[in-house]
């Protein structure tokens, strides 16, 4: 990794763990799926429930595809959705939600799902996803700092915009097409868009912030700022079958790193956490 990415990480997990992500990242990854259906393609069923696949080839003409049975889903990126725990008939926001995955998880929960993004492009993958699976979802094209919905939901999940260093394994070149200068106006947007995301809550609802970055400072520091500008929220410390507990976070946090299932292949990089709004 270049030296503008390297040298926070090493401040942040030491030498060691750098040393790892950056082994894992040097290998094609695997792809991933989460099951919905029983068609599925032959895989390794990873701790968390998501299956794994070597080799996939064309994933379009892997078994249970054209029936909806499944989607393409890094095993880390799957955990948001399952963080916020939805039950069948709650009112659920879905915000940057493009390209799909975490809606199709709320929608086949059960949930009643608005699924908001600002790309009009993006968001037809998403519908496309949706007939795929014979799933369903209020889709919104809009800018979430200037939305308002019509009326307050029990959960969100807000997958904010990132330097997305938590993807390389997937998009080696990422690291040398960004230098970090646009991570102060990242922030600032992810605070913003926490911030707003709290407003679309009833009381004591539910909001998971996800980013898919290694950086602290797009996660960790979220979190801690969060807490410090919204006295009422509460964080709800994760309780996921297949995760370790040394990736909790002192504050209740979850830190997903490529090194982590480094002998199965890795996972995305992933900083997500759960908070409830004051009753």
């Amino acid at each position: 990794m270049p030296r503008w990415l390297r040298q926070p990480l090493v401040h942040a997990y030491g030498r060691e763990a750098v040393t790892a992500i950056e082994a894992v990242q040097a290998v094609a990854p695997p792809l991933d799926i989460t099951p919905r259906g029983t068609v599925l393609p032959e895989g390794e069923v990873l701790p968390t429930g998501s299956i794994r696949l070597r080799d996939a080839g064309q994933v379009s003409a892997l078994p249970g595809y054209d029936s909806g049975d499944w989607w393409v889903q890094d095993a880390a990126a799957a955990l948001a959705a399952r963080m916020l725990a939805v039950v069948p008939g709650e009112k659920v926001l879905d915000l940057c939600a493009a390209p799909g995955g975490k809606t199709l998880q709320l929608a086949a929960a059960g949930a009643d799902v608005t699924a908001l993004d600002i790309s009009e492009p993006r968001m037809s993958r998403v519908a496309e996803n949706l007939a795929r699976t014979g799933l369903t979802a209020q889709l919104v094209v809009a800018d979430a700092l200037h939305w308002t919905p019509d009326g307050l939901f029990d959960a969100v999940l807000l997958d904010a915009p990132c330097s997305a260093t938590g993807t390389i394994r997937r998009h080696p070149e990422l690291p040398f097409l960004k230098d970090g200068s646009e991570l102060a106006e990242l922030t600032a947007l992810q605070a913003a868009l926490l911030d707003r995301a709290l407003g679309f809550l009833k009381p004591g609802g539910r909001l998971v912030f996800c980013t898919c970055s290694l950086l602290p400072d797009e996660g960790e520091a979220q979190l801690t700022a969060a807490l410090a500008r919204h006295p009422g929220l509460t964080v709800l410390r994760p309780a996921l079958p297949g995760i370790d507990p040394a990736w909790i976070t002192p504050e209740g946090g979850l830190r997903l790193r490529p090194d982590y299932w480094a002998d199965k292949g890795g996972m995305d990089g992933f900083f997500m956490t759960c908070l409830q709004k004051g009753a």
